[in-house]
């Protein structure tokens, strides 16, 4: 089984330490295992969980939805219809977020065509 340290995770995740003790203290990283020295070692499990908190974050998902969806996670299987819901809404709140910014960046095209229009 592959070990990562803190170092190592931050390098492959993007988070800060910082964050990933946040994250461990709040329950949204399980409590990560600690070698006999007591420092963090991360299973890839862990790095693959960071990677769906790390999607789930860069879309705007609230840390309250992220330890909602942690908890059905770890709840088991018979969760997976409630994972769906809770996904197919965040999905639903993404696409919004896109269509707001492509309109956004075709009132900035509208704007550079204007702009150079008067050259």
């Amino acid at each position: 089984m592959s070990v990562y340290t803190p170092a190592e995770v931050v390098e492959e995740t993007g988070f800060s330490i910082d964050t990933l003790r946040y994250y461990e203290k709040i329950g949204l990283l399980e409590r990560v295992d600690r070698n006999a020295a007591g420092q963090r070692r991360f299973s890839q499990e862990d790095i693959g969980w960071l990677g769906m908190v790390r999607c789930l974050r860069d879309t705007g998902m609230p840390i309250a939805t992220m330890l909602r969806f942690a908890e059905l996670v770890r709840a088991g299987d018979h969760t997976i219809p409630d994972r769906i819901k809770l996904l197919e809404e965040h999905d639903r709140q993404v696409q919004a977020q896109i269509a707001n910014l492509a309109e956004r960046q075709s009132y900035i095209h509208h704007k550079i065509s204007y702009y150079r229009s008067l050259l």
